[in-house]
């Protein structure tokens, strides 16, 4: 019997990306990514966890977990956002390139 080795991760990204339409699709998300990370980022920075941004902005720690998951393409609005950022005594900026 043989053993057929699953692809990595990475390798299914690299195949998956080669196709225009899923690249394109992958880019139009990369924003959302970036400031989830950064969210994700200055929160452990400040020693802060899920539930105390939850608390600062009158949510529930699962929806802060969905905000901050790169798993889940929830795509908050930007007021919500705003508050994120100013719960970490922090500023949003959004701009155009």
């Amino acid at each position: 019997m043989q053993i057929v080795k699953r692809p990595t991760y990475k390798d299914f990204k690299a195949k998956a990306l080669q196709n225009p339409e899923v690249k394109k699709e992958y880019e139009s998300f990369k924003p959302l990514f970036e400031i989830k990370k950064q969210f994700v980022a200055a929160r452990t920075k400040r020693g802060m966890t899920q539930e105390d941004i939850a608390k600062k902005i009158g949510t529930s720690k699962s929806n802060i977990s969905r905000l901050e998951s790169l798993n889940n393409t929830f795509m908050p609005n930007i007021a919500t956002l705003i508050k994120y950022a100013n719960a970490l005594q922090m500023r949003l900026d959004i701009g155009l390139r």
